[in-house]
């Protein structure tokens, strides 16, 4: 690893021990690297940094030339940097200063260890999927950022009434959900809004998307897994003149009459996982999988 871009959370300073601890490492490592342009400021004008150093507006002073992204935050934060990589194929290795970290893997304790596990080569990567949308008629907002790493959700918009959503896969309808909303997930976002939902968690590697309804009237509505090789129409009927489309964070509001369509990406998000971090441990960890008073024994 000879050069790296740093990005991180644009709006508050809660990492300031764990920025100084990257830079340290870096440096000692001698690797060249570029902070991104408002996570430089925000760390200028807090006099976290001692020193001046390159920095990086966006996805067009990015290429790939750059060996690794390493985001500061939470899993949004590590979200929000697949939009300044987008088809690079440059790997994220996220360090973990929010709250839960399914993406932002590495704990903040373990930062010098993990970097030092990348640079002798003892990690492994994993392809992220990310799902692309168009609409007709076309949205400004997916003229360029049309992709999402963690879900697509449709949900409604100033009203108590519910939505129905009518859903096709592969051009054959599947049904109408009458809900609040109804989410496409990828394996990555299968352990966030989908998950709080009732929808199931899928491993990274896994070729699979979920389609999961938000808050369904109808009984024997549940979350389906479907090939990440479907192509899904959503055609949604509202009482409301428009409805949301939210790409992971990013919503924007359309007409009742878009028509949607979603498929897999032809590019992937890689993450890095470094030797002494893994899928299951995070699960176990963070959502307390299976904890069970007697397992306590038998690990």
């Amino acid at each position: 690893m000879k050069k790296a871009a740093i990005y991180g959370q644009s709006y508050a300073i809660t990492s300031e021990k764990e920025v100084k601890t990257l830079i340290h490492v870096l440096q000692n490592n001698k690797i060249d690297f570029y902070i991104e342009h408002e996570f430089y400021n925000l760390l200028t004008e807090n006099k976290i940094l001692e020193d001046s150093y390159k920095s990086f507006d966006n996805f067009n002073d990015l290429d790939n030339t750059f060996d690794i992204m390493l985001t500061l935050g939470g899993d949004g934060t590590f979200l929000r940097s697949a939009t300044h990589i987008r088809d690079l194929d440059i790997p994220i290795l996220g360090i973990n200063t929010g709250r839960l970290g399914f993406l932002a893997i590495v704990a903040k304790d373990v930062i010098e260890e993990s970097i030092n596990l990348v640079l002798k080569g003892e990690y492994t990567i994993q392809e992220r999927t990310l799902l692309s949308v168009k609409t007709e008629p076309k949205t400004k907002d997916f003229e360029e950022l049309n992709f999402a790493l963690n879900e697509v959700t449709i949900a409604k918009k100033n009203t108590t009434s519910m939505i129905g959503v009518k859903t096709y896969l592969n051009g054959e309808y599947l049904t109408n959900y009458w809900a609040d909303g109804l989410i496409i997930s990828t394996p990555t976002g299968s352990t966030g809004y989908s998950l709080s939902c009732n929808g199931p968690v899928i491993l990274p590697d896994s070729k699979n998307i979920v389609i999961t309804p938000i808050a369904p009237h109808n009984l024997n509505a549940r979350p389906i897994v479907i090939s990440d090789e479907t192509k899904v129409e959503l055609n949604v009927d509202s009482r409301e003149k428009s409805f949301l489309i939210s790409l992971d964070s990013r919503v924007t509001s359309v007409p009742n009459n878009t028509k949607i369509f979603v498929k897999k990406t032809d590019f992937t998000i890689k993450s890095i996982l470094p030797k002494n971090q893994s899928f299951l441990k995070t699960l176990r960890s963070k959502l307390l999988w299976g904890e069970d008073i007697r397992n306590k024994t038998n690990v």
